[in-house]
């Protein structure tokens, strides 16, 4: 806490005011709280140092004030404090000046940090960094309302590791994990600047395209399959990774599970094409 007297001159600066601020009771005691040290700002952006100042509006009515601020450190950086003036008085009656305390409100802003990566994390598959199903369902919905509201037509894609379970049944599912890791992270660095990548489960992921020509999904899924083809997956040396790609242009009526199907069924006919590691034997939409 900070006492000042009416002219809000410092005349007390405590230790734990120290400890929050940066600043020594050497360097504080004695000088105007106003000069720009402290320089409290609200969630806004407001200066409160001026004629919105707590601690000013305290001393002329007598009202105790809370305000949750951000406080400048001496160090450069603002960190948040919740801030309460309370009027002094002299013998009199008459008020003598007012003492501020400040709390360290940085544990509320570390609980709303953990929320926001809390919900972030329910997005996020915990092994390989992308999106989760939960994303999928939020992207396709946005991509929809897209495409009903302007018509930007947007692809679905699932892809498949060729003969994953062989992998983890020869290698152990640590080498399985590692596989699905390195590959994500191609697929992640191969699409457009738009397009999600999620995993779905297993060894499947999708990619949801933002706005996408026949053309552009040709040479984006010739690129999914090079990329899988040259990833570098050392548990598998000398092996090679391959994938099998369905893939499905948005149309007219769909939904987001009728155009998933879709790119399933496109996915399940590479399949039954010998998991052919060309991109021209995946068909795209009918």
């Amino acid at each position: 806490m900070y006492v000042v007297e009416p002219s809000r001159r410092i005349t007390y600066w405590n230790g734990a005011a120290e400890a929050i601020s940066g600043f020594s009771a050497d360097e504080m005691v004695g000088r105007w709280c106003g000069d720009g040290r402290l320089n409290h700002v609200n969630e806004r952006g407001v200066e409160l140092c001026g004629a919105s100042c707590p601690l000013l509006a305290t001393m002329r009515d007598g009202r105790t004030r809370s305000v949750r601020v951000f406080l400048h450190h001496r160090d450069g950086h603002v960190r948040p404090v919740n801030v309460t003036a309370v009027a002094l008085y002299a013998e009199d009656g008459t008020i003598s000046g007012a003492v501020e305390t400040f709390r360290d409100d940085s544990d509320r802003r570390e609980l709303e940090q953990d929320l926001r990566e809390a919900e972030h994390l329910a997005l996020v598959d915990p092994l390989t960094g992308v999106g989760n199903r939960r994303a999928l369902k939020q992207c396709l919905s946005r991509r929809l309302a897209d495409w009903e509201r302007d018509g930007a037509r947007f692809a679905a894609l699932v892809i498949d590791v060729d003969r994953f379970k062989q992998t983890n049944d020869n290698l152990g599912h640590d080498a399985g994990d590692a596989v699905l890791t390195v590959l994500a992270r191609s697929l992640v660095l191969a699409v457009r600047s738009g397009d999600q990548v999620v995993r779905t489960g297993g060894d499947e992921f999708a990619v949801i395209t933002g706005p996408i020509t026949d053309d552009e999904l040709s040479s984006l899924r010739a690129r999914l399959h090079v990329v899988a083809a040259h990833g570098r997956y050392d548990d598998l040396s000398p092996m090679r990774i391959t994938v099998s790609i369905g893939a499905a242009m948005v149309g007219v009526d769909d939904d987001g599970a009728a155009l998933m199907r879709r790119a399933d069924h496109q996915l399940l006919r590479a399949k039954r094409a010998g998991r052919k590691r060309d991109d021209d034997d995946v068909a795209t939409t009918p």
